[in-house]
């Protein structure tokens, strides 16, 4: 079988389960002239258990016109803020803090994110997540 020849990847953002073709969904794959309704089927049923969760998807375009697409983990702010039940982090990090975090929930996770995150183990990926918990104004406790 030959290989597809890859036009172009296409990285959106897009609410588990609710995928419909208005923007950004639409005008993204229309240019490449992608079946957006079927992109929408597929990856409304694959993630129909998420839903109300925002997921990185990246869409592989063929010269075909047919597609293939991959769903990442939810991003890490997102989950931290779900984890501790905020809305938002602070928006003085540095001065105001929006909450504290403790490890174990950190590394629940991390587990999640375990496959996205570019590291090997549990303190390297806690790691990442707690600089991102600083960024958001959230303490790390131990």
């Amino acid at each position: 079988m030959a290989q597809k020849k890859v036009v172009t990847q296409i990285k959106l953002q897009v609410e588990a389960g609710k995928a419909n073709p208005a923007p950004p969904v639409g005008p993204a794959l229309g240019q490449h002239g992608l079946n957006i309704m079927e992109f929408c089927k597929q990856f409304n049923e694959k993630t129909k258990n998420q839903v109300g969760i925002k997921l990185p998807v990246v869409i592989t375009v063929y010269a075909d016109r047919s597609f293939t697409f991959i769903t990442k983990s939810p991003p890490a702010p997102l989950l931290i803020k779900k984890e501790m039940g905020i809305k938002s982090g602070s928006a003085t990090a540095g001065k105001t803090k929006a909450g504290s975090i403790k490890r174990s929930q950190l590394e629940k996770i991390a587990e999640i994110k375990m496959k996205d995150l570019n590291c090997h183990d549990m303190d390297s990926a806690i790691a990442i997540l707690s600089g991102t918990c600083r960024s958001m104004g959230v303490e790390v406790e131990d």
